[in-house]
C-alpha cells in the first residue's frame, strides 16, 4: 500500500483489512545494528510472550524492512494470525518486489502481512506514521509500544506513543535505548524511565513480559 498524506491512511488502512478496531503492538527498536543472535532473542520473546496475547485480532506495527526487531517480528508471525503491518519510508526502503539495493536501502521483511509506504527519504520520517497507522488499526482499542535495543529514532517512536497515552515495555538486556532507559543513564532515558506508562523488564523474564503486555492491552472499564 502507499499514501501521499493523511487523509489517505484511514482507506488505505480500509482496503487492505485492517478498519474495525483491534489491540496493537507497536515494535520499535534497533536494527541494523543488531546480530542474528539479538533478532532470535527478541523474536522467541515476541513469539512466546508477545503474540499469543494479541491472538489472531491483533496487529504489530513495525518499520517493515528488513533488519532487527522487524525481522525479528517476521520470525515470530510464523506460527501466529496477528497481522504484521510494516510502515516505511518510501525512498529508504527497497523495491517490495526486490533485495537491499545498491546504496543500502533494506528489502521489506518478506513475513510482515502489509506494507505500507509512506512519504519520505530519511530514515525516521516513518516514525510519525508509525505511532498515526497504529492509533488508527487500534480505532480506540488499546495498544502498548515494546521497544528492544533502539536509538534516536526508537526512543521518538516511544516519546510519541507516551504523548498519546500508550504505554511501553522495555526489553532490558537487549542494548542501547533499552538498556538505557533501564541503567538511567542519560536524561533522555530517565525521563523515558520515570513516565508511570513505562515499565521496564527482563528480556528474559517471558512471564513478566506477558502480563505487562497482556495488562497494557486489557480493555478498559466500558470498552467493548
Amino acid at each position: 500500500m502507499r499514501v501521499a498524506d493523511a487523509d489517505g491512511l484511514a482507506a488505505a488502512l480500509r482496503d487492505a483489512g485492517l478498519a474495525g478496531g483491534r489491540p496493537v503492538v507497536v515494535l520499535v527498536g534497533g536494527a541494523g545494528g543488531m546480530d542474528d543472535a539479538a533478532v532470535q532473542l527478541v523474536a522467541d520473546v515476541l513469539a512466546a510472550a508477545v503474540l499469543p496475547v494479541l491472538g489472531d485480532t491483533g496487529a504489530v506495527v513495525d518499520g517493515g524492512t528488513d533488519a532487527g526487531v522487524m525481522r525479528a517480528a517476521g520470525r515470530a508471525v510464523r506460527d501466529h494470525r496477528a497481522a504484521l503491518v510494516g510502515v516505511a519510508a518510501e525512498g529508504t526502503v527497497a523495491p517490495p518486489a526486490g533485495s537491499s539495493t545498491e546504496d543500502g536501502a533494506p528489502a521489506p521483511e518478506r513475513g510482515h502481512t502489509h506494507l505500507l509506504l509512506v512519504p519520505g527519504d530519511e530514515w525516521g520520517d516513518e516514525s510519525p506514521w508509525i505511532d498515526r497507522v497504529a492509533a488508527a488499526i487500534a480505532d480506540g482499542h488499546p495498544s502498548v509500544t515494546v521497544l528492544a535495543n533502539g536509538g534516536g529514532i526508537a526512543a521518538e517512536d516511544v516519546e510519541r506513543g507516551l504523548a498519546r497515552g500508550r504505554p511501553v515495555v522495555v526489553l532490558a538486556g537487549t542494548g542501547r535505548l533499552a538498556d538505557e532507559i533501564a541503567e538511567g543513564t542519560t536524561p533522555r532515558a530517565t525521563n523515558i524511565a520515570r513516565s508511570a506508562l513505562t515499565t521496564v523488564l527482563s528480556v528474559h523474564d517471558l512471564g513478566a513480559v506477558r502480563a505487562a503486555v497482556t495488562a497494557a492491552l486489557r480493555p478498559s472499564e466500558g470498552e467493548t
